[in-house]
């Protein structure tokens, strides 16, 4: 065995991990709740980029279903950035491995 091409090997591995975790922070998702009325767009990185609410759906009586609204399509659009994310870490894993834990 060859350490030293392993250990190679292993430091380009890391670094294209590095560059697709770049990647998938500068793409961004979007979900939407309510039939449109609420979107919310986030990043690869985890994070909320941007929050749309269509004013038909702020009722005073109601806030209760706004905030419903605006949670669904949040934790939608994150649930879409983690798949991005493991979709591109995993398109680097070479073909049969069997994967990474929380991949």
């Amino acid at each position: 065995m060859d350490f030293n091409k392993m250990l190679q090997q292993a430091q380009q591995m890391q670094a294209q991990m590095l560059a697709a975790q770049e990647e998938a922070r500068a793409e961004v998702v979007e979900a939407s709740a309510g039939g449109g009325m609420v979107t919310v767009k986030a990043n690869g990185g985890g994070e909320i980029v941007s929050i749309a609410i269509d004013p038909r759906a702020i009722d005073p009586d109601d806030p209760e279903l706004l905030a419903d609204m605006v949670l669904a399509a949040a934790n939608e659009a994150l649930r879409s950035a983690q798949a991005l994310v493991e979709a591109k870490m995993k398109s680097l894993l070479p073909s049969g491995f069997p994967g990474l834990p929380g991949l």
